[in-house]
Parts: structure tokens; C-alpha cells; sequence
């Protein structure tokens, strides 16, 4: 509409002289199942009327098949896979609680005991004859403490086991389970051998001296592997490894400690040679060593 003068008569321009372009509407969805356009090839709107897709080149089929990162229009592909099991450090979390709770408990009840044995094991103390006796004398402590040998002791035994790679590395609780039971019978025989030869030779005194260092010797490496133990548990790979070396120098050198100790105690009870205190170490501590590790590596490399 356009004003002519100021005689305020209107008129109506004419479509002739002014082209008129048909309104332009874009398609719009209007049903969810299906897709629908509107044809806008004059102002008013037509019939609506589904897409066509006949005109297209290439057929469905063809543009599936083409996409080479899909194997669309091929054979199905069997892919085997175990079920993902993330890895759960929960149970070792908790026995470690538990060791070092168990270890406090003695700590705070037979705290005299524990006194004691380090005063007895760090000086030299054989000579103690006093101290020596109050140890004796205490026997459900030190029945505790020895638990925690085999307890610390199978459990690092698993450890060296898995950082080794002897066995396998998901079956840690059984290897756990192996090296506590053959700390237990291998010191439960020892004691038996012993007391059984005390009484043949007419030396127990020798020998309930000799059990004493070696117990003692025991239950200090039992103390000594737990810190050990809960570095090796959560620790990075240097840290273990720095962790592991440290251990096993320190494991030996308490036992040389026993060997002395206990040299030097029998070759005053009985006078034994040096010679005889070698062959004794053979036979009784070195090679049933040596045969249930080689016992236990056998099973190992079969069984995995």
C-alpha cells in the first residue's frame, strides 16, 4: 500500500509491475516416524507428501558397503573376550590392617616380652642368663610372635613369588597360602628332629638353647618384614624393587647372626668342631631348603 499526495486516496500498486517471489518455507519434521516436506512451488501450500529417495545413484546396499571401517554387508565376526575383572587390592589392604593391629596388640600387652627379646637378640646377651629366663618362661607370647613369622613370612614369600614370576600372578593368596604352610611344617619338623636328638644324645640343654636362637632369630625377621611388606604391597616398581633388595640383605644377615649365635653357643654346651656344625647346616637347614624350592618350582612350572 502507497499514499498518492496529500489527497490521502489510496491505491493499490498492481502485482504486474512489482514481481512477487513465492514464499520459501523450510522442510519441516512433522511427524517423528516419518519425514515429510512441504512443496512451496506457489504461495499456497500443496498436499504433503513423503521424501523419494528412487532418484538417488547409488542404492542403500551399495552405501553401506562402501564404508570401509564397518563391515556392514559382510560375514559376522565371532570376537572372543574374558570379562574385564579390575584389579582389587582390598583384601590386601585389610590383612595388612590386621598384621600391623595383631603386632600392636602385642606390642601394647607383652611390651616387657618384646623388651626383652630385643635386649637379648641386639647385645650379645646369651650371657643374659636372667633375661633369657623371663623369655622362657613366656610362652603365649612368644607362641604369638611366631604366628607373625609365618604370617609375614608367607606373605612375602608370595611377593617374591609374583616379583620373580614363579607361578602364576592372579593365584597370589594360594602362593600366600604355600609358603605359610611350608614355613610351618619345615620349623615344626626342625623342632621335632631336635627335641627327638636332645633326647637319644643326652643334650637337651644344648638343645633347648640352640631352639631358642632360632626362634628368637625368627620372630625378630617376623617384626622386622612388616614395613618391608606394606612398601612391596602399594608401592611403585623402584620402590619395590629398592624394597625387595633391602629385605633379602637384611633376612641374611640375620640368619648369619644365627649361625654364630648358635655356634658359639653349642661349641660351649658340647664342644662341637666347626666341621660338624657344617655338615649340620647342610643337612638340616640348607638342603631341605633347597629341595622344597626345587619341589615347589617343579609344581609351579606345571601347573601354569
Amino acid at each position: 500500500m502507497k499514499a498518492a499526495g496529500d489527497s490521502g486516496i489510496v491505491k493499490r500498486i498492481s502485482t504486474d509491475s512489482v514481481p512477487v517471489k513465492p514464499a520459501l518455507r523450510k522442510p519441516v519434521r512433522a511427524n517423528v516416524d516419518s519425514v515429510k516436506v512441504y512443496y512451496t512451488d506457489s504461495i499456497r501450500f500443496s498436499a504433503v507428501k513423503p521424501v523419494d529417495f528412487s532418484h538417488l545413484p547409488l542404492t542403500w546396499m551399495e552405501i553401506l558397503s562402501s564404508q570401509r571401517y564397518f563391515n556392514l554387508n559382510g560375514k559376522a565376526i565371532h570376537v572372543r573376550s574374558e570379562r574385564y575383572e579390575p584389579v582389587s587390592y582390598d583384601g590386601m589392604f585389610y590383612l595388612l590392617v590386621v598384621l600391623l593391629f595383631y603386632f600392636a596388640i602385642i606390642r601394647l600387652f607383652f611390651a616387657k616380652y618384646l623388651a626383652n627379646l630385643f635386649t637379648i637378640f641386639f647385645r650379645a646377651s646369651m650371657r643374659q642368663q636372667q633375661l633369657r629366663e623371663q623369655v622362657l618362661q613366656s610362652p603365649f607370647p612368644s607362641l604369638l610372635l611366631n604366628s607373625l613369622f609365618i604370617l609375614s613370612g608367607g606373605l612375602y614369600g608370595a611377593f617374591l613369588a609374583r616379583f620373580y614370576h614363579f607361578g602364576d600372578p592372579g593365584h597370589f593368596w594360594l602362593h600366600f597360602f604355600y609358603v605359610a604352610v611350608i614355613l610351618t611344617v619345615l620349623y615344626l619338623f626342625k623342632y621335632l628332629i631336635l627335641r627327638v636328638t636332645g633326647w637319644i644324645f643326652n643334650i637337651s640343654r644344648a638343645v633347648d638353647t640352640y631352639l631358642f636362637v632360632v626362634f628368637m632369630t625368627n620372630k625378630i625377621i617376623g617384626i622386622f618384614l612388616l614395613p618391608f611388606v606394606v612398601l612391596i604391597s602399594f608401592a611403585g616398581q623402584a620402590v619395590t624393587e629398592i624394597s625387595i633388595t633391602l629385605s633379602i640383605i637384611m633376612v641374611s644377615i640375620f640368619y648369619v647372626y644365627r649361625f654364630v649365635a648358635s655356634y658359639s653357643t653349642l661349641h660351649k654346651e658340647i664342644k662341637i668342631s666347626g666341621l660338624h656344625f657344617f655338615l649340620y647346616l647342610c643337612a638340616l637347614e640348607i638342603a631341605p631348603l633347597l629341595l622344597i624350592y626345587k619341589v615347589l618350582v617343579t609344581y609351579l612350572e606345571k601347573a601354569y
